[in-house]
């Protein structure tokens, strides 16, 4: 945090000393090359090949002018190479880096490269198309530049403290990187090329499948091609191995291209390779030749300047070895000097850790029995409450249950007098019914008795009937 608050001072101090701090621009597909910065490209013409959807070409600016040009891969969160010329080196500046907030976020309105810490929340998917800073810290990486800030002046510098100019290297490669680059240029290019501001630059690096984080790709391979646009033009190209620091492979731009992605063009008429100058090709490979030895190349063509450089180039070859133990072991010192402090801030980190851990839960204990003990004596008006309604319900039910009972006691006698006093009313009312009752009766049985007497007759009739019929001779008609 305090690094953060440091870094923001010395960014807002930027912008209050240079008001017009470094910003980009991310050039879109209706436009024409990287508009303004085709200037840093022969014929303003940018290389040809690289048409990849996840290829996005940015105008790096700073004062609204146009400071160099830049092809950023999404997909691999690294510059795939930056353009730019030469400029007269000035110090060093201190490293402010910045991001480019429209390569994830077109639609905001920030037109400028701005510090990481202060969009933080304010651009939408920050870091999905491009490296943060956090992408690098504790990696073991550097942020190494493709366009070396010792290569620019002031201004330039500024701009080039951008992480879409910059790729993941080893402490040691990035410097052996920039060291050998700023030799290559400034001794062996510079100064056989007849117009400096014809001088053009690409730097760039080849991505591989190993990634910082998973997410960032560390280059297998980082590349200069030059190319001098004059009237006795030339072009060289220069290949650095990740696994051979100390490795430097000169090429021409066609044998660079063929490493590249097929269908590459890296300069507009391969800039006078087919008619270059034999002599002036062979001094620039002695040049490279001279500082990939660890030679200074120097500018006078007599035995004894030849003698000193025999003399240096011996002196070089045999301290090398132990200029890199050297180096080798102050890394190592370094190294280790790192992991006590990290063991240091670990094991201050778990002790710290099991303090806050152990006052948790002791803070979670007393907690929890000062809220037992408030649940206990919120409970007791409570309980008391309820005893005392349960007797006054208790006492209702014996009341109800007295009434009830008096009520059964008194209703038999009540019922007996109200039965005994209706007895008289009743009888007298049902002598009527007794009456028609009887004369119903008497009636019937009269009316039973005609009825049986007639059938009776009427039985012995059909029977004397019936004999008759039976043993009375039947007579004529006549008798």
């Amino acid at each position: 945090r305090e690094c953060t608050m440091k870094t923001s001072i010395v960014f807002l101090l930027c912008i209050t000393v240079f008001p017009g701090f470094s910003h980009g621009r991310v050039v879109g597909e209706d436009e024409t090359g990287f508009a303004e910065c085709n200037v840093f490209f022969p014929g303003q013409v940018p290389p040809e090949g690289f048409t990849e959807p996840f290829h996005v070409k940015i105008c790096q600016q700073y004062n609204k002018e146009p400071r160099f040009a830049t092809l950023y891969s999404t997909k691999d969160k690294i510059p795939l190479y930056s353009a730019f010329k030469y400029t007269k080196p000035a110090q060093s500046k201190e490293e402010n880096w910045l991001v480019e907030p429209q390569i994830d976020d077109p639609e905001n309105d920030l037109h400028e490269m701005v510090h990481e810490a202060d969009i933080v929340g304010t651009v939408a998917n920050l870091g999905a198309n491009q490296a943060l800073t956090s992408d690098y810290v504790g990696s073991g990486y550097e942020r190494g530049l493709l366009n070396p800030s010792l290569l620019n002046e002031e201004d330039f510098q500024m701009a080039t403290y951008t992480l879409t100019n910059a790729v993941p290297l080893s402490p040691s490669l990035s410097k052996s990187w920039h060291r050998d680059i700023g030799r290559v240029v400034e001794q062996a290019l510079v100064p056989h090329c007849s117009k400096k501001d014809h001088l053009y630059l690409l730097a760039g690096a080849i991505p591989s499948s190993v990634r910082v984080k998973g997410k960032v790709s560390v280059p297998e391979t980082l590349w200069l091609a030059a190319c001098c646009d004059a009237p006795e033009g030339w072009s060289l190209g220069l290949v650095k191995k990740m696994n051979d620091e100390i490795s430097l492979v000169d090429l021409t731009v066609g044998e660079l291209e063929k490493q590249l992605l097929a269908g590459v063009h890296l300069f507009k008429g391969k800039c006078g390779e087919d008619n270059k100058s034999q002599e002036k090709t062979e001094a620039i490979l002695q040049a490279v030749s001279q500082i990939r030895s660890g030679e200074q190349v120097g500018t006078s063509d007599n035995q004894e300047a030849k003698d000193g450089g025999l003399v240096r180039r011996v002196a070089g070859i045999i301290a090398t070895p132990f200029i890199k133990l050297l180096e080798l072991l102050i890394y190592v010192f370094v190294e280790l000097v790192k992991f006590v402090f990290y063991f240091l801030w670990l094991v201050i980190k778990r002790v710290c850790g099991a303090v806050l851990d152990g006052l948790y839960s002791l803070w979670n204990g007393v907690v929890s029995y000062l809220k037992a003990i408030s649940m206990v004596l919120i409970s007791i008006p409570y309980d008391v409450g309820r005893v005392i309604i349960n007797i006054f319900l208790g006492f209702l039910q014996i009341v109800q249950d007295v009434a009830s009972l008096t009520y059964r006691i008194l209703r038999i006698p009540v019922g007996f007098v109200l039965h005994l006093a209706a007895f008289p009313y009743q009888s007298i009312c049902a002598i009527p019914s007794v009456l028609k009752d009887m004369a119903t009766g008497i009636g019937g049985t009269f009316s039973l008795v005609i009825d049986a007497t007639a059938t009776l007759l009427h039985g012995f009739y059909y029977l004397a009937c019936h004999i008759v019929k039976r043993f009375v001779p039947k007579s004529s008609s006549d008798d």
